[in-house]
């Protein structure tokens, strides 16, 4: 394994280099992590996001961790989409809880064209309080990515789950293909990509392995990557397994290790602790800073899921010595001219 300057970007990861990632000893691998994290990113600043869901429930896709598929047998209704001006309350108190990133997410395959006047006005509302926005509706058609563009949307999220070998065990509804393509539209709009997937899904070390190596081998790293803990829930096909074969989840050092190898493969990347940490320890969720973790959801639900909360989160920095990070220092350099400032350059924003 060659070692490569702390801040170079590399596309050309083969999965024999990033396998041996996985194998090093456990503190040397976050040790070397460590120092990717320091060489790109402010050291001991962690970004909070809040996640709204903002149409729950009745998705057609049968992803196999999904509350929200109407092939789960969870008891989550489905709902139609919020208003603009119920998201944009929800987004204001969000901000005022820390929030500087707020993340809007639709239980659909994909967006109709009758729903993105509101969609846009979503957008456009929550950039205009000095907030990064990011979205996730599902796949996007080229025309639907260049209007999130114009709207002034700062990211869109779109997971691919886990490893290609993997991934028809999990979802038989879209294929990996699916989620490129969408990726592809996004990038090709100009837009920051945000991707990453879920662990613990009974996955085998060589799924993480080609998990990370789908991403790191992207024309370009997405800019966000968030790495999930799956949160089992009764009635969906996983939470059922995992009900069963709990040896099936992953534990907390394996996690840990994902990010680390996460970090180290994608430098520049914002590596993002998601879903999972109301059942990690405080030391767990310690590591994955220490790994180049830097943005957290903050809040006490995450779509469907328990979420740790606010006072919680904000009691760990304290302990850990840890500084929210300022909007000023969060976004990618997409198209620098457009993103937010701060809540003190609203005007120049808008």
């Amino acid at each position: 394994m060659t070692d490569a300057p702390h801040n170079a970007i590399r596309n050309d990861w083969t999965r024999e280099e990033i396998a041996a990632l996985f194998d090093l000893p456990f503190t040397e691998l976050v040790f070397r992590a460590a120092e990717v994290h320091r060489a790109n990113h402010k050291a001991n600043e962690v970004q909070l996001s809040t996640l709204l869901s903002i149409k729950t429930g009745g998705c057609q896709e049968d992803c196999g961790y999904c509350s929200q598929s109407v092939h789960a047998k969870s008891g989550v209704k489905a709902t139609k989409l919020m208003g603009v001006s119920e998201v944009l309350q929800r987004a204001a108190q969000a901000a005022d809880q820390g929030s500087t990133r707020f993340c809007m997410g639709a239980a659909w395959r994909n967006p109709k064209d009758r729903d993105m006047p509101a969609i846009i006005e979503m957008v456009k509302g929550v950039r205009a309080m000095g907030m990064e926005t990011c979205m996730t509706l599902g796949m996007l058609t080229a025309e639907q990515a260049d209007m999130l563009k114009e709207a002034g949307l700062d990211y869109y999220n779109h997971n691919i789950d886990t490893s290609p070998e993997r991934y028809d065990d999990v979802i038989t509804t879209r294929t990996m293909e699916d989620r490129l393509d969408t990726l592809s539209n996004v990038r090709m709009a100009g837009m920051n990509v945000c991707s990453g997937g879920i662990v613990g899904m009974g996955e085998t070390r060589a799924d993480r392995v080609g998990f990370v190596h789908t991403l790191a081998t992207l024309p370009d790293h997405p800019q966000s990557v968030p790495v999930n803990a799956l949160v089992p829930v009764k009635g969906t096909v996983l939470g059922d397994m995992l009900a069963d074969t709990p040896m099936a989840k992953i534990d907390d050092v394996e996690f840990v290790r994902t990010v680390a190898v996460a970090r180290i493969t994608m430098p520049g990347s914002m590596v993002r602790l998601s879903a999972g940490r109301e059942s990690m320890s405080e030391m767990t969720q310690a590591m994955c800073f220490m790994a180049g973790a830097n943005s957290i959801f903050t809040g006490d639900k995450l779509l469907t899921a328990p979420n740790a909360g606010d006072d919680s989160d904000l009691a760990m920095f304290e302990r850990l010595g840890i500084k929210p990070m300022a909007i000023t220092e969060t976004s990618a350099d997409v198209d620098a001219s457009r993103m937010p400032k701060g809540c003190a350059k609203l005007e120049a924003a808008e």
